[in-house]
């Protein structure tokens, strides 16, 4: 029976994850669960799966939660509060498997460490890896940890690799990666009415159930972007042999083409708890609650390229990747700000891309070689970003 500890537990992943572990508990033992502010989600899931310690990152809910455990089933659970503490049940001996399920820079540390203790990391959080970049990775190959993606394109594309393919080296006769999208809900807006976008009408996703943040980030396709630089780092591909390809009805979740003019695609309902469990049953593979994909009821699938005048977020992802250093990680943290100001209605739809562009052309490259550089351009960059914001709103 494998331990794992879910950061980020009371999010969409999370809950999945959770979900899928139910369906097998001869061979998973929940450790560890991780939550911001969530407790009263948090509080029915250790009903559920009895893990042996809480992180609330929150102290005030912390504290709301241990009042909240007295009287209960709970009441000897180990509870800890603040960021640090994140790290510590990442890193637990009786843990083998990490998910990081954390949304944005706020997952950096604990997935880093999980790396660096030799986990199996399950990653989940894109921004950690694209912010660190080389730092994870190198800490991945140094301490042993196995790596596997959990985001469907990257958990297809690692799928339709050779056999015995590990993360980070570049597999023989691979010539692309065909990373595809659904487009989100603005694929086919006239541009003319994008500036007029609600926060509502942006995390309403037409295929996918996700949390706010990820569904804004899907609306601009800045997730995507997100994406096409963590294929970069998982399968140490260049930005120019990842193409992205929009494919609405989000069946086929990724494709790698070969040299050799075969083309493999990964296909599945746009359910999470397919990948989620792939990566937990890896290399064998269980059962995950999710309903087989009906080919028939498909009909038919529709691909287009992206177009980058329509997706600048996409664009910027490309010039930061292809920049290198410390420029992904200004423009995730770029991208966190201007997407909190435009769900707290500060700033419009269009703007987002604006404001990260801004903060990019002020924040010259630097090397990413150690992870103070790069937790000090992400502080710089959320600056700017927030300057940037002020003006447009004045």
């Amino acid at each position: 029976m494998k331990g794992i500890c879910i950061l980020g537990a009371t999010g969409s992943i999370g809950v999945s994850t959770l979900d899928v572990v139910a369906r097998h508990p001869h061979l998973y033992k929940v450790v560890a669960l991780t939550a911001n502010k969530n407790i009263d989600a948090l509080f029915e899931q250790c009903l559920a799966h009895s893990p042996e310690v809480v992180v609330i990152v929150d102290e005030q809910k912390a504290t709301e939660f241990k009042l909240k455990i007295e009287n209960s089933p709970l009441a000897n659970l180990k509870v800890l509060t603040g960021a640090d503490a994140l790290v510590e049940v990442s890193t637990l001996p009786n843990v083998d498997s990490v998910m990081a399920a954390i949304v944005g820079a706020a997952g950096l540390l604990p997935t880093l460490a999980a790396a660096e203790a030799g986990k199996t990391v399950l990653l989940a959080n894109k921004e950690a890896l694209v912010m660190s970049g080389d730092i994870f990775m190198n800490a991945v190959e140094k301490s042993g940890a196995q790596l596997l993606p959990i985001d469907s394109e990257h958990n297809a594309i690692f799928q339709c690799m050779p056999a015995s393919y590990q993360t980070g080296v570049s597999a023989k006769g691979v010539r692309r990666i065909l990373l595809t999208a659904s487009g989100g809900p603005f694929r086919t807006m006239p541009l003319e009415q994008l500036p007029q976008v609600t926060p509502a009408q942006a995390v309403a996703h037409p295929n996918w159930d996700m949390g706010k943040k990820i569904s804004v980030d899907s609306a601009t396709m800045m997730n995507k972007g997100l994406e096409m630089i963590e294929a970069c780092l998982l399968f140490n591909m260049k930005p120019e042999q990842i193409q992205v390809v929009l494919h609405p009805q989000s069946v086929i979740h990724s494709m790698v083409d070969y040299v050799d003019g075969t083309v493999l695609a990964q296909m599945g309902c746009p359910d999470m708890r397919i990948p989620i469990a792939h990566a937990l049953a890896y290399p064998e593979r269980f059962e995950s609650g999710a309903s087989p994909l009906d080919i028939f009821a498909v009909k038919h699938m529709d691909f287009e390229p992206a177009d980058l005048v329509r997706f600048p977020c996409l664009r910027l992802a490309y010039e930061a990747i292809t920049a290198g250093g410390t420029m992904p990680a200004v423009l995730n943290a770029a991208n966190e700000i201007a997407v909190e100001a435009f769900l707290n209605e500060q700033i419009r739809f269009t703007d987002i891309p604006v404001v990260i562009e801004k903060t990019m052309q002020q924040i010259p490259v630097q090397k990413g070689d150690s992870l103070e550089k790069i937790l000090e351009m992400d502080s710089k960059a959320r600056v700017i970003a927030n300057h940037a914001i002020q003006n447009l709103a004045n």
